[in-house]
């Protein structure tokens, strides 16, 4: 009986460390954690090293949009949406003419109530917030559709929607290093106002500097006197 068990606990103790001895292994082989190269892109990630880049205004991105791209691009919308003026509605509404109307403004189709109490109109910013994100700009919006993550492609599809049947005027692109030209007037400002608390002189040393008035006790001995008197 009592082989037995030795064996039975020898061989519970080899098991034991095979297993210790094999988790060591594998992580000697094999580690956890991020990898050097993500495989694909992650929403919300961003790599290590990795700042995230400013944003091109859709102005600065619509200067030189290509109308034709952003046609072709339509295509991956064209399976809910018709483009053309009457087109009847399908899984989405018919979207021509549709830059520069109210958000859930197309008759005869059954928009989202989070879609209807957007307010104000389908600007080319408030379109290129949508088409970046449609679950981002309307949380709860009945559009599946993921998004287009390329900025110039967002810019070509809004301005092949505005030329069906909108053609409102590109807003005007911001100059060239105006927020940079911001930054710089910030930062000098920022200087001036370091420099200026530089060169006034500390309370405690203007306190040390003050000159008593003449007359003061300190300053007058019969002065002093008719102090010491009046206590």
């Amino acid at each position: 009986m009592d082989n037995r068990t030795n064996t039975i606990a020898g061989w519970a103790l080899a098991g034991c460390t095979a297993a210790l001895g094999l988790t060591i292994a594998s992580g000697m082989v094999f580690h956890g954690g991020r990898p050097d190269t993500m495989g694909y892109p992650i929403e919300g990630v961003v790599e290590e090293g990795a700042t995230a880049a400013a944003a091109v205004p859709i102005a600065t991105l619509l200067a030189s949009a290509d109308i034709a791209a952003g046609e072709k691009s339509f295509s991956k919308c064209a399976s809910c949406h018709s483009i053309n003026q009457g087109g009847a509605a399908g899984i989405g509404p018919n979207l021509y003419g549709v830059v520069g109307q109210p958000h859930g403004g197309k008759p005869g189709f059954a928009y989202s109530d989070v879609l209807k109490g957007i307010a104000g109109n389908w600007t080319f910013d408030a379109m290129n917030e949508w088409l970046l994100s449609p679950r981002k700009y309307a949380p709860g919006t009945k559009m599946s559709f993921a998004g287009l993550s390329n900025d110039q492609e967002r810019a070509n599809v809004i301005a092949y929607l505005n030329a069906q049947g909108s053609n409102l005027p590109l807003p005007a692109a911001p100059a060239a290093g105006a927020e940079a030209g911001t930054g710089e007037a910030a930062t000098g400002d920022q200087a001036d106002a370091a420099a200026n608390v530089a060169d006034s002189a500390p309370t405690a040393d203007m306190a040390n500097r003050a000159t008593p008035a003449p007359g003061a006790p300190s300053q007058d001995p019969a002065a002093a006197e008719e102090a010491a008197k009046v206590k």
